[in-house]
């Protein structure tokens, strides 16, 4: 990357280099050699060339997954991006990523995005991350025109322009989304109006003249480092390809592909530059000769590279089990009675003042200090640049800690509600989770998601699911749910430590709980059951809120003679299968399990087929589950107290599985 103004010669040699690259993926994926879809930037190559001309090495760049320009103007070096396009061992992600998603941090590079408009939040995210490290760089995130209709695009832009964030959005402005005119699906000509309606400088540029491009970044990169950004800019391009490698463009009208050829960036490029006597004839031959040798002789080895082996496809999904980055061990406070909210407090006050690069933001947690006042009093002491507020706009909240974490810091984010999650799941599932993954561990998300969940009287079914099954369901994630004030306070602070993307489920009925805590001391890791009492006549498997269900029954078949272990989870990601193991045997296997959430699809079903797989030699009888019938929840507390598994109904199974005779 460079700053210097762009010859016609140096723009010429890149977009040429770029388009006989994309002519080149596309022969390979005629010849068998590339599976799956292609999506190609051939038209759209003065973009990536100028905006990169505009910027500087310290920036960082988001494409769409149009993105091999790109990649290649951001100093990828082109074999190993055609490896990785091809799937081959030798690619720049290995093999992992292919065309739709590759990345490149090294170059900063933080990668293409398969999923439409999803980069925006992100890209604010790691604009985020420079401001608050006060690294002066800014952030490049290109999208198409099609995502400007998606809600994370909006709530994206949303965030940075609250936030004043050095990050200047591209929209690659081709006239298609996918195979449908935008004409079709968006009111207006222009799509700054967007931006514009948001409070955003926005300006439409020459997408197919490369020094417009780098003219218009550099004025908006200069913008951002003033601390007055974030900047849309629209760029007006063409595609002249389909929207991926055999779309055969039934759909497109003749004049339309003839306009797109007659407005060839390339083309239009040297016709000028020839008429102005900016370069000669045979300056280009000698460039075209270059550029053709080259990308023919990476693709000739690229035919030739080796797959991926499989020997290592189950490594970089998480950290090795025990990586943290945890303090030191220090000596523990005495006890203290603390409620379950207060401990939370307390854990996340420990962690801003031991961890510099913690940040917490979501809805309401500053200056309110949350709805329910477990941030309360963080954003007085520590002030709005590391507790601060958000717009009701989930997507950019977690898309934001994402693109943050991604460069260096451990944001904390509230999700006001768990049912609030659906909206914004991309950014969990499509995005925190594959990060490590994609990039082999050279780029990772440690972002901190909370959240509540679960029935409380008068919650209404859009205010009361639990979801942890959906949520450990996604390897990359690691899932936690504190059920006492203890764990509270030290699973925050594990989370917080872990490396990987976490999220801790906390139970709104329990905040108002006390329990003893002690705080400071050892910081543990992510994972590990807890065992509560020492029956070895059943044993009963919960996590959440139902634990203090399980142990009060505990104590009620204590009083009938039948003697219960109580286990908690605590952790469903990663599952502690010897915790498991060693309860189910020391029981002989008499095995209950209980959860809030609904039955079918729940959790409790994993940890039965778990059971039932690895100990099916123990078993007195089928592993029983207890958990919400399938319905939505009644908001009327007479109805939830009718539907959800109470004491009496983990009673009444442990009799039942009592009764049951002795396996042969």
């Amino acid at each position: 990357m460079s700053t210097t103004p762009l010859s016609v010669a140096d723009a010429y040699q890149q977009m040429a280099t770029i388009r006989r690259f994309e002519e080149q993926i596309l022969d390979l994926g005629r010849e068998g050699l590339i599976a799956g879809s292609i999506h190609l930037c051939l038209g759209q190559e003065a973009i990536p060339v100028g905006a990169l001309a505009a910027l500087e090495d310290r920036d960082r760049v988001l494409s769409t997954y149009r993105g091999h320009g790109w990649a290649l103007a951001c100093g990828t070096d082109p074999e190993a991006l055609m490896a990785e396009i091809a799937q081959r061992a030798d690619g720049v992600n290995g093999g992992r990523a292919g065309s739709p998603l590759l990345s490149d941090p090294d170059r900063g590079f933080l990668g293409e995005n398969s999923i439409v408009g999803a980069g925006v939040p992100i890209a604010a995210g790691v604009a985020l991350a420079s401001q608050y490290q006060d690294t002066d760089r800014v952030v490049v995130t290109s999208i198409g025109d099609g995502a400007m209709n998606q809600g994370a695009t909006t709530e994206g832009m949303i965030f940075a322009a609250a936030r004043k964030l050095p990050v200047i959005f591209i929209c690659e402005n081709n006239g298609w989304a996918e195979m449908t005119p935008t004409s079709r699906t968006t009111r207006g000509e222009n799509l700054i109006e967007r931006g514009i309606g948001l409070g955003i400088e926005s300006h439409i540029v020459d997408g197919n003249d490369p020094l417009a491009v780098q003219q218009a970044v550099a004025a908006a990169a200069a913008v951002c480092r003033r601390g007055e950004g974030p900047v849309l800019l629209e760029c007006k391009t063409f595609r002249l390809s389909g929207h991926y490698n055999k779309d055969v463009e039934h759909y497109r009208p003749k004049e339309d592909a003839e306009a797109a050829r007659a407005g060839d960036p390339l083309a239009r490029l040297i016709r000028t530059a020839l008429a102005d006597g900016a370069i000669s004839e045979d300056e280009v031959d000698d460039i075209d000769e270059r550029v053709y040798t080259l990308i023919d002789e990476i693709a000739r080895r690229v035919r030739t590279m080796p797959e991926p082996s499989p020997v290592d496809v189950h490594h970089h999904v998480v950290a090795p089990a025990g990586h943290n980055d945890n303090p030191a061990a220090t000596t523990p406070d005495p006890v203290k009675d603390l409620t379950y909210l207060r401990a939370i407090n307390v854990a996340l006050k420990t962690e801003l003042d031991t961890r510099p690069e913690v940040a917490i933001w979501g809805e309401d947690v500053g200056f309110a200090g949350g709805i329910f006042g477990v941030t309360r009093g963080l954003h007085k002491e520590y002030g709005d640049r590391r507790v601060f507020d958000t717009p009701i706009a989930e997507a950019a909240i977690l898309g934001g800690a994402v693109g943050a974490a991604m460069e260096g810091m451990r944001p904390v984010v509230e999700i006001m509600w768990a049912d609030f999650l659906f909206v914004a799941l991309d950014q969990i599932i499509n995005q925190a989770a594959n990060v490590r993954y994609i990039n082999r561990s050279r780029l990772t998300a440690p972002v901190v998601i909370r959240m509540q969940q679960g029935v409380t009287p008068g919650s209404c079914a859009q205010h009361s699911q639990s979801i942890e099954a959906i949520l450990a369901h996604i390897p990359g994630i690691k899932v936690g749910l504190p059920a006492t004030a203890q764990d509270a306070y030290s699973m925050t602070r594990a989370a917080i430590g872990d490396q990987d993307p976490t999220v801790l489920i906390e139970h709104r009925s329990l905040y108002q709980e006390s329990g003893a805590v002690v705080t400071g001391g050892e910081v543990e890791i992510s994972g590990g059951a807890r065992t509560y009492r020492d029956g070895r006549d059943l044993a009963i498997i919960t996590w959440g809120s139902m634990l203090h269900q399980a142990l009060a029954a505990a104590d009620e078949l204590a009083s009938a003679g039948i003697n219960a272990t109580v286990l908690d989870l605590r952790w469903l990601r990663p599952l502690d299968d010897a915790a498991i193991a060693e309860v189910v045997k020391s029981t002989g296997g008499r095995v209950i399990v209980v959860h809030e959430a609904n039955l079918t699809g729940g959790f409790g079903a994993e940890i039965a087929a778990h059971i039932s797989e690895r100990h099916f030699d123990v078993l007195r009888g089928p592993v029983q589950r207890l958990g919400l019938q399938d319905l939505r929840m009644p908001s009327a507390p007479a109805l939830q107290a009718a539907v959800l598994p109470a004491v009496a109904d983990i009673v009444d199974s442990g009799r039942k599985l009592m009764a049951l005779p002795a396996p042969r």
